[in-house]
This record gives structure tokens, C-alpha cells and sequence, in this order.
């Protein structure tokens, strides 16, 4: 019976957000591609030659059109909004400050679908630094939709295929993640919930979970920001490295499968996909759980 409910409730759901689908437009300029959504500016992918990789920001919420991530401080300059990296591989450092340390560099970030009910962004990056050989490239495919006026979507997709023997020591710091605006945060009186219904960062640090999802009261009313990873990705589920400052990521990295090293040969090729949920609401009025079971499918 939950089952058939669950299902009838995603069919409506559907139904609802297909009617409401709202245009969404991008623009190159310069390095970077500005993405609109109706009349509402909604992020940049921003490629710029001096930044240490390819990121989103800002990225910004359907309801108060502030934004939901946050760009470095002080105490974190390498948390760049929503990006995708990874620190120790091959010697190199593809996520904290220090370009001479390497970088990921975009080499062909396109517009293939520019206008319409989604937006479509291709991208191919090089894994690069001085005097030593390129471990990775990586392909990656960025489709931005909104389903409705109260819910953006984005979805990364990304091939990492391996130029040589890669060894990745065991990290905290790797792949798809988020730093979230303040007013999200555990930290500020937010919630951080995984699938598996736990909280904050003592709930969810090392857990494997299909999806985080963060949201905080604001003055135009609660709004959060969810990461899903699709159940096809290698590892999956992945556990989440997370903080209650506003951090959450699914980090394989850190928990491989002999404690010390991920080993990927050359020629390998490691296909990721995410889904970013830019959300009115908590999880539950957002329908996470609902929007997890469709993508589920995909």
C-alpha cells in the first residue's frame, strides 16, 4: 500500500511540475556561462585560466533569489560554492588553493542547448600540473532545469577517464561538493537531514545516504539546497563527509576499500552522476524523497 501511494503521489507530482516548467536560458560571457531561469538570474559555471577548477556561483534559491551556497573565507578559501575536485592524486592537489600544486582545467566548456525547458552545458577539463604528466580528463555534461517556480534543478554528469595509473591517497577532500550559504547551516539554526531520516553532522558524517538535503529559515521562508547521487555511480552510496558549518559531500575517498589508497589503471573510465535540488520548503514539503525515487529511474 505505501508503495502505491509513494507512486501515485510521484505520478501527481510530475503532473504538477510539468505544467509549471519554467524557461531557462545561458549565455556565454567570457569565461563563464550565465544561466537564467525565467526572469530570475540563477548561477554561473565560471571556467576563469586563474581559479584552481571549474565551479557554480552563485547559485541561487527559486523563492528569496538569494543565494544558497557560499564563495571561501578566511578559514576555508578552498571551498569554492558547488564544485567538483579531489586532493592527493598522483602527488597532486586538485581542490585546495595553490594552482602550482594543479589544476583542472577547462578546455572546451560549449552551450548546446541554450534556450527552452532546460539548458544544456558541455564541458571537457584536463587534470594538469608543472612537470608532471596529466593523470585525468575529465567529460562533463551540466543540464539546469526547473521543474516548477518553487524548485530548480541541476544535474551534473561527469566521465573521468584515466591518462595513466592513478593513486588516489585517502582523502577527505574529493569530488561533487557543496559549501552551503550560512542561513542553511546546523551552525544557524538549520537542519542537514540524510535519506535515512539522521541529522547534522553527528548523524550523518560517514554515512552512506542516496542524498543530503540542507535548508534554513529565511525572510522570504524556508529554502534549502539537496544533493542526490544517482544509484548507478561507482561506490554508491557513498559516505558523506559533512559539517555543521555547512559542508556536505559523498567522499569515497575517505572510506575505500583498503583504508589507504583508491587505484584506477590507465585507460579506466569512472562515469559520476549528481542531482542538485534547489528547493522552497524542508525536505518533506519539498518532496526530496519523491524527487530521489523519479531520478532513481533516469
Amino acid at each position: 500500500m505505501k508503495k502505491i501511494i509513494l507512486t501515485i503521489t510521484a505520478l501527481w507530482l510530475a503532473g504538477v511540475m510539468y505544467a509549471q516548467k519554467q524557461e531557462v536560458s545561458a549565455t556565454k560571457v567570457g569565461n563563464r556561462i550565465d544561466v537564467t531561469i525565467g526572469e530570475q538570474f540563477f548561477t554561473s559555471y565560471r571556467f576563469q585560466p586563474d581559479e584552481k577548477y571549474p565551479f557554480f556561483f552563485p547559485v541561487n534559491g527559486p523563492v528569496s533569489g538569494a543565494g544558497v551556497t557560499s564563495m571561501r573565507n578566511g578559514q576555508y578559501p578552498h571551498h569554492s560554492s558547488l564544485f567538483f575536485g579531489c586532493d592527493r592524486v598522483n602527488g597532486g592537489n586538485y581542490w585546495q588553493e595553490g594552482l602550482e600544486r594543479g589544476r583542472i582545467i577547462s578546455v572546451g566548456a560549449r552551450i548546446v542547448e541554450a534556450k527552452g525547458e532546460r539548458v544544456v552545458i558541455e564541458d571537457e577539463c584536463l587534470w594538469k600540473r608543472p612537470d608532471a604528466e596529466a593523470p585525468i580528463m575529465d567529460r562533463r555534461k551540466i543540464i539546469i532545469s526547473a521543474p516548477s517556480p518553487e524548485l530548480y534543478q541541476l544535474d551534473f554528469d561527469i566521465e573521468m577517464e584515466m591518462l595513466i595509473d592513478v593513486t588516489i591517497q585517502k582523502t577527505n577532500h574529493s569530488l561533487f561538493s557543496a559549501r552551503v550559504d550560512p542561513d542553511l547551516t546546523v551552525k544557524q539554526g538549520g537542519v542537514m537531514i540524510n535519506s535515512e531520516g539522521k541529522q547534522g553532522e553527528k548523524g550523518t558524517f560517514g554515512v552512506g545516504a542516496a542524498w543530503i538535503d540542507c535548508y534554513g529559515e529565511r525572510k522570504t521562508g524556508k529554502e534549502g539546497i539537496a544533493i542526490m547521487q544517482h544509484p548507478s555511480n561507482r561506490w554508491y552510496p557513498s559516505p558523506w563527509f559533512t559539517r555543521d558549518y555547512g559542508f556536505m559531500s559523498p567522499t569515497p575517498m575517505y572510506w575505500s576499500e583498503n583504508g589507504k589508497t583508491t587505484d584506477l589503471k590507465k585507460g579506466e573510465k569512472i562515469a559520476l552522476r549528481y542531482r542538485v535540488l534547489i528547493h522552497k520548503g524542508d525536505s518533506q514539503e519539498a518532496g526530496i524523497a519523491t524527487l530521489f525515487e523519479q531520478y532513481m529511474k533516469e
